[in-house]
């Protein structure tokens, strides 16, 4: 057993997440104070004793990327500068993630870049969910624990007793993650062929598989614009499907995103809590199920020096 007490902060990105979690683990989450100077830059104080303590920092680098992302790198120089013992970084959410290689000249590697300045501010090991892009893990020089979301949509899946039920991956990127859910609830697949003309503009052409009467899920890791869910749901609804839900583990919901959903032939939507939802969602028939237990049992193992793979292998998809 780790003999050094364990502390959980959060950073203003996602407090409800974090007091969550706290919750799951039974102990109270750390105080700290976030101001601001007159010029805007940020003033932040940890009001609690951390000194040879193991340090938790909650915070999903959401929108707005830039100011949450800097309260994270302050919230971990401010503890390793008051002496805790091992510091990690809980991302539930990892922004910038889309960046992850050079796909075009004099372009930067961004996910790499935070990675970096994640790691040189003095974390010592990384926690996250659903990265855009798994390889990212490579990008760190410490300990990153990648976690699924898939094990918790499951459940909640079964728990629906859809039938009919067909898992619709809404670009060949997600076929992988829909093939799985379809193995481990007996569903069937289906693939729809996305053509992206611009970042915020998606060009639907076609559809693999038969979804005539069926119920459909749409898998996803982020619905950002959501051109590309809205574009398959009519898709597939032309194509005759019964229903239509989507999911997807990080509700980004950014720009146009609010007004297409509520246009798009969408039945229900599921999201995690790995990111807070926005006010002008709260009019869409979104359903929230929680990552909070999850993350909780990953942090105490990582307290506790207990693996961490052996919770993988329990929520194994």
């Amino acid at each position: 057993m780790y003999d050094h007490k364990m502390l959980v902060f959060s950073g203003s990105a996602n407090p409800a997440l974090a007091a969550a979690i706290c919750r799951y683990l039974d102990i109270s989450l750390g105080g700290a104070s976030l101001q601001r100077f007159p010029d805007g830059e940020l003033n932040l104080k940890v009001n609690e004793d951390v000194r040879g303590a193991d340090v938790f920092i909650v915070q999903p680098t959401c929108t707005p990327v830039n100011e949450h992302l800097m309260e994270l790198l302050l919230l971990i120089d401010c503890v390793k500068r008051a002496s805790a013992i091992r510091i990690t970084a809980v991302l539930p959410y990892y922004g910038y993630a889309r960046k992850d290689r050079k796909d075009e000249g004099r372009v930067p590697i961004t996910a790499k870049l935070v990675a970096n300045l994640i790691t040189q501010a003095g974390a010592d090991r990384v926690l996250t969910m659903d990265l855009h892009a798994s390889q990212i893990q490579g990008f760190f020089d410490i300990p990153v624990d990648h976690l699924l979301a898939a094990p918790v949509f499951v459940d909640q899946f079964r728990q629906m007793q859809i039938e009919d039920l067909v898992m619709v991956s809404p670009d060949v990127g997600s076929i992988k993650l829909a093939r799985a859910y379809a193995q481990k609830l007996g569903a069937g697949l289906a693939v729809v062929d996305k053509r992206r003309l611009a970042p915020d503009a998606i060009e639907t052409g076609f559809l693999i598989g038969d979804v005539n009467g069926k119920n459909v899920l749409i898998v996803d890791d982020i619905i950002a614009t959501a051109g590309s869910v809205c574009e398959a749901a009519r898709l597939l609804r032309k194509h005759g499907a019964k229903s239509v839900k989507v999911s997807a583990t990080h509700p980004v919901l950014c720009g146009p995103a609010v007004e297409r959903l509520s246009d798009a032939p969408i039945d229900e939507i599921l999201v995690t809590d790995t990111i807070p939802l926005t006010k002008s969602a709260e009019c869409l028939p979104i359903t929230i199920v929680s990552v909070a237990e999850v993350l909780g049992e990953a942090m105490s193992r990582i307290h506790l020096n207990e693996s961490v793979s052996a919770l993988f292998d329990k929520m194994k998809v």
